[in-house]
């Protein structure tokens, strides 16, 4: 059951922020996600961003708590930790997050859970709206196939998972604990395993979601997920009231089926910062500097997002043909509802 809308969108509840934007106005974005970090400790076999070549760039904490400073200023709601590398990695990780949350962020962290530590889980679990580990196999062989790594990250993600839910049942923590497995042919016949290993871990969901192949990626897997458009309903009674199961459908059918939308209009609504400093208009986009709004070690958020290069990639992304994009992108469900808002049926007051 998916209580979080993870599967869809949360624009209806930023009513004030979706008027000025259907009015024409320049408003900030609600969400930036942010890649403090480059580098990975894992070479997964589905990782779409391995054109980037895992660079250890990362952000000076100065200049990225200027830039947390800045966006909370201009009403952004949420950040997420995420990237081109794990951000766990990245030495002041804790900092960023506690300084984040006391400036009024909503903020999030995705990681893959093997330097999930004590120290971290003391210092900065507490400032997390919540925290998702990805793990795509319940077995330490699959696990190490899949993650591109060696079995004992398996056993370390495990272990690292488990600290993680006795401190929040010891602290009553409201940080919200999840698990992601990317749904692929080599693990598909291992989903039952899987929700019991997460049940097992005390976790508060399992999300199950598609692979999402990226133009530029040097991997390419190949899953028919017609064939899963049913599991959904057949896992579901594997839930209760302390374990919940998020069928990504929505996101499956947006591979199955033809895009709704046909120009991106999800753009002023988020941002992408990465490890080296550039904002940039889509992740989709890394590594293309014709969508990099600015860089935040030469401007200020504000002056980046006011600027005139930012108003030519948003004029540019009008006319764009989304057949380039990347499949079942973090915009799709965005897209399809505000498609619809600028292209009203026929009869539209016959409500």
């Amino acid at each position: 059951m998916d209580i979080y809308k993870i599967d869809s969108h949360k624009l209806v509840y930023h009513l004030d922020r979706l008027y000025d934007w259907y009015k024409g106005k320049d408003i900030y974005p609600l969400y930036i996600e942010i890649s403090p970090w480059g580098g990975c400790n894992q070479r997964c076999i589905f990782c779409a961003l391995d054109f980037l070549g895992y660079k250890p760039h990362f952000l000076g904490i100065k200049v990225l708590k200027k830039f947390l400073k800045d966006i909370a200023g201009a009403g952004v709601k949420s950040i997420m930790f995420a990237g081109e590398g794990e951000p766990l990695i990245y030495k002041d990780i804790a900092e960023a997050i506690t300084y984040a949350k006391g400036r009024g962020l909503d903020v999030a962290l995705t990681t893959n859970g093997v330097f999930l530590n004590e120290k971290f889980l003391k210092e900065a679990f507490s400032s997390l709206s919540w925290l998702r580990v990805s793990f795509n196999a319940p077995t330490p062989r699959k696990y190490s196939f899949i993650h591109g790594t060696k079995k004992e990250d398996f056993y370390r993600a495990t272990e690292n998972i488990k600290k993680a839910v006795i401190l929040k049942k010891k602290k009553k923590l409201s940080t919200v604990l999840g698990v992601q497995f990317l749904l692929l042919e080599e693990n598909a016949k291992d989903i039952g395993k899987m929700i019991k290993l997460s049940k097992s871990l005390g976790v508060d969901y399992l999300i199950i979601k598609p692979y999402s192949y990226h133009p530029k990626s040097k991997n390419y897997l190949k899953v028919n997920y017609k064939k899963f458009l049913s599991l959904g309903k057949r896992i579901s009674k594997y839930e209760d009231k302390k374990f919940k199961i998020i069928f990504r459908e929505r996101a499956i059918l947006s591979l199955v089926n033809r895009r709704i939308y046909k120009r991106c209009l999800g753009l002023s609504f988020w941002a992408y910062l990465s490890s080296d400093g550039s904002l940039y208009a889509c992740s989709s986009f890394l590594g293309d500097k014709r969508f990099i709004y600015g860089n935040i070690y030469k401007e200020s958020f504000k002056k980046i997002w006011r600027s005139e290069k930012r108003r030519e990639i948003i004029k540019t992304m009008q006319d764009w043909d989304t057949k380039k994009c990347r499949s079942a992108c973090r915009l799709e469900q965005i897209n399809n509802f505000l498609w619809e808002i600028k292209n009203p049926p026929p009869h539209k007051n016959f409500i």
